[in-house]
């Protein structure tokens, strides 16, 4: 097992990963219950560290993307979110995550760098569920 995880090893664990999004992406039947499965994941963890905090969003903006609710992002910003929640369900990665605390660092550090990758396509996204809860009207 590698001892040392660092930012640069999360952007390329992310990037290994946009083949397999991408083929998720495409597979309708395989889509929900990916995500369905990571809502059930974050229920089950112990405790969330701030980046799984951030995992709701990155659900929902897959979600509206998939279902073509919300297309306004580039198709590159959805592989990364999704590259980033394969790595997250995986339980063996570069850290396994039966390691206690350890083990969920990994995954804390991809979704922090993804996050980073992506963070003004996420906040248009925000921007664009809060217009749509409450819509401007003339």
């Amino acid at each position: 097992m590698k001892r040392y995880f660092d930012k640069k090893q999360a952007m390329t664990e992310l990037q290994s990963r946009y083949q397999k999004a991408d083929t998720l992406l495409k597979d309708d039947a395989k889509m929900e219950p990916f995500l369905e499965k990571l809502e059930k994941r974050l229920k089950w963890i112990p405790f969330l560290r701030q980046e799984f905090k951030t995992l709701p969003i990155l659900i929902s903006m897959v979600r509206s993307y998939w279902k073509k609710d919300y297309t306004r992002v580039p198709r590159r910003t959805i592989l990364a979110i999704i590259s980033a929640l394969i790595y997250f369900l995986s339980p063996i990665d570069v850290i396994p995550d039966w390691i206690p605390v350890l083990g969920q660092m990994d995954d804390a550090l991809v979704i922090a760098t993804c996050w980073k990758l992506v963070d003004k396509d996420i906040a248009d996204y925000r921007k664009w569920q809060k217009e749509r809860k409450n819509p401007i009207r003339d």
